[in-house]
């Protein structure tokens, strides 16, 4: 009999368990194709190692080899595809133990064997392709970490590699904070832990030399809320703009408020286009006052407050906050992508 509630019950089971096993299916068959890949670099290494072959001549056995795959089993076999499976081997062969090849047949790929972390095979080969590209260790640690924590795509992977996600983050933290990164990826505890050096916003589309209001600002980043709730990080919902509450007959709007569920509070953003005064502090600091004495609740933690402006004035900042200040932060914003040589430089 059909219930009310779902007229198609046996459509809908059907349908959960067709969903299931294809996404079962993907995760193994992917997993599948990373071992293969692995285990192809392993045997071309080992073939280099035991032949002592020089350059030229490993060159033209990876040629014969692809010549030979690609007529054999089609597409896919490249020489350049080769050489990364050899890279692949040589970076990851510490990570993916004995046991786990072992397994390799019956497509049962757990991430942890007897307590050995593996690689995450849910990320596919060409996240491993971008992440072989990244020659410093605990950087491409770093956004093997994020991608597969938060499910990137191949194209955010490359989007956050460009924008410089791990040098934004590492400027901001002292030595043991930047190790950390390489192992454990951003944690967020505290509100500084949220926050990078400066936000890159080049998806918004708006040029460097081009004249917007900060209404064209913010409606930009409304279109694009998506990407910039991805630049903003980890755990921000997003809750509303011109937000408005009124004083004595005077109206008064936050720009953009968000909430942020890892730090349990609300963060409020004030868009300015221009240089950062100090009477955009004193602004902040009155929604900030505002949202700890009448918005939030006991169980949350005191509301942050950014003012995402276009210059940051260091010394206005320095003198008008607090010293012991971790509610407000002004931060930079950039219309186009950073130059990464440049940031890494200044980490360096």
């Amino acid at each position: 009999m059909k219930s009310k509630n779902n007229p198609f019950p046996l459509f809908e089971n059907i349908k959960t368990i067709i969903a299931e096993t294809q996404h079962y299916i993907v995760r193994n068959v992917n997993a599948a194709m990373i071992l293969t890949y692995f285990q192809i670099g392993k045997m071309i290494v080992e073939d280099e190692q035991q032949g002592s072959q020089r350059a030229e001549y490993a060159k033209e056995t990876l040629t014969h080899l692809s010549n030979g795959l690609n007529k054999e089993f089609g597409k896919g076999y490249s020489l350049s595809n080769l050489e990364y499976m050899r890279s692949f081997y040589i970076i990851y062969r510490h990570r993916i133990p004995q046991s786990v090849i072992g397994k390799f047949n019956q497509l049962l790929i757990p991430q942890t064997v007897s307590g050995e972390l593996t690689i995450p095979f849910h990320l596919s080969w060409t996240h491993y392709i971008q992440l072989l590209k990244i020659k410093n260790e605990d950087e491409r640690n770093f956004y093997e970490i994020e991608a597969a924590g938060n499910n990137w795509s191949v194209r955010e992977l490359q989007r956050q590699y460009n924008s410089a996600l791990f040098e934004r983050l590492a400027l901001s933290k002292d030595k043991d904070g930047v190790k950390q990164l390489a192992t454990k990826g951003q944690i967020v505890e505290k509100p500084a832990d949220a926050l990078k050096s400066h936000y890159v916003l080049e998806f918004l589309g708006l040029k460097e030399e081009s004249k917007y209001s900060e209404s064209d600002f913010e409606t930009a980043i409304i279109d694009k809320l998506e990407h910039f709730m991805l630049e903003l990080g980890k755990g921000f919902l997003f809750e509303g703009r011109q937000r408005r509450f009124t004083f004595e007959g005077d109206n008064f709007f936050v720009d953009l408020v968000f909430y942020n569920r890892l730090l349990k509070c609300f963060v409020l953003f004030d868009l300015k286009i221009g240089k950062l005064t100090h009477q955009d502090i004193g602004q902040m600091q009155m929604y900030v006052n505002f949202y700890d004495r009448k918005i939030k609740t006991k169980d949350e933690n005191p509301t942050i407050g950014i003012i995402l402006c276009k210059e940051e004035n260091r010394t206005v900042i320095e003198f008008t906050l607090p010293e012991d200040n971790n509610q407000i932060f002004a931060k930079e914003y950039k219309a186009v992508l950073p130059s990464k040589e440049a940031l890494k430089r200044q980490l360096e």
